[in-house]
């Protein structure tokens, strides 16, 4: 009798695990070291993006949070000086709520700023001031 069972040899699946695991061999370390890559450009953004808002403040109310106000001004009306007399009600960010930097850490805001009229920034993956490659400071006035 003649058997008709389809499938694949053990041979055959070996050899298919054995080019996979080449094929991995070859890629993943090409994309291993993005994901600090990634965690950088995000901050990138988000920092582009709270500038925006924080633009849209200032026309709206005429100056700039205050540092000890912070960058819940754009999403709650301060009830402490310098007061915004034309806040938005849809309050300034998209979501409504502040984004963390991608090593879920608060951003830095001071107004005034120290290198501009504000400043913003993120102290990257060690969370530590300086540092370099995924250590280093992410800054506003930094930004291309």
């Amino acid at each position: 009798m003649i058997s008709n069972q389809k499938g694949f040899s053990f041979i055959e699946l070996m050899v298919v695990v054995i080019i996979l695991g080449i094929l991995a061999g070859m890629i993943v370390p090409r994309y291993m070291g993005r994901t600090d890559e990634a965690k950088t450009v995000k901050a990138k953004v988000d920092i582009a993006a709270i500038e925006t808002s924080l633009k849209m403040y200032r026309l709206d109310n005429g100056t700039y949070p205050s540092t000890e106000q912070g960058l819940m001004a754009l999403i709650e009306k301060p009830t402490t000086e310098p007061a915004a007399p034309n806040w938005s009600e849809s309050g300034y960010l998209d979501k409504k709520k502040l984004p963390k930097d991608p090593w879920n850490r608060d951003y830095i805001y001071l107004s005034p700023g120290v290198n501009e009229e504000f400043d913003i920034l993120s102290y990257g993956a060690d969370g530590a001031p300086g540092g370099e490659g995924k250590n280093a400071d992410i800054k506003s006035w930094e930004l291309e």
